[in-house]
Parts: C-alpha cells; structure tokens; sequence
C-alpha cells in the first residue's frame, strides 16, 4: 500500500495528527530533520500504526521533503 504523508518534524511528540484534505496522512515527529532521523522516526510510527515489521515501511519519495510517499507492507 502506499501513502503520502505529510510529516511535521521537531514536534513535542510523535503522534498522527490527522489528515488533509486531500487524504494525505499528517504525522508530528519529535526528531529532528537532520541525517534522516525524522524519516526513521515516521517509519517506526508508521510501522507501530498499521501493525507491520519497521522492515516493512520505507520512504519512497520526498525523503529530504515534508511531503512523502511511503509503501507499507510490499516489496
């Protein structure tokens, strides 16, 4: 499945903070945007979220961007 993502990093928590318009999904990350942390940080979230192995999440475009696209659970 893929989703975009809207990600707001140097938040006071990790949390979902709802969606778009659009349906772009909007997540607050406490990391910092620096040598990909926030990006690790999503991942983990997300990973929690949908219930899947942290493996199984990963950024498949916008990763230097706010605005991203994730696949959760395929190859």
């Amino acid at each position: 499945m893929l989703i975009r993502v809207k990600v707001i990093p140097r938040s006071s928590r990790t949390a979902l903070a709802g969606e778009t318009a659009d349906g772009t999904l909007r997540v607050r990350v406490a990391a910092v945007r620096e040598k990909g942390r926030a990006n690790e940080a999503l991942c983990e979230f997300l990973a929690d979220h949908f219930g899947v192995p942290k493996s199984r999440v990963e950024v498949v475009s916008g990763a230097g961007s706010a605005l991203k696209t994730v696949r959760i659970g395929g190859k």
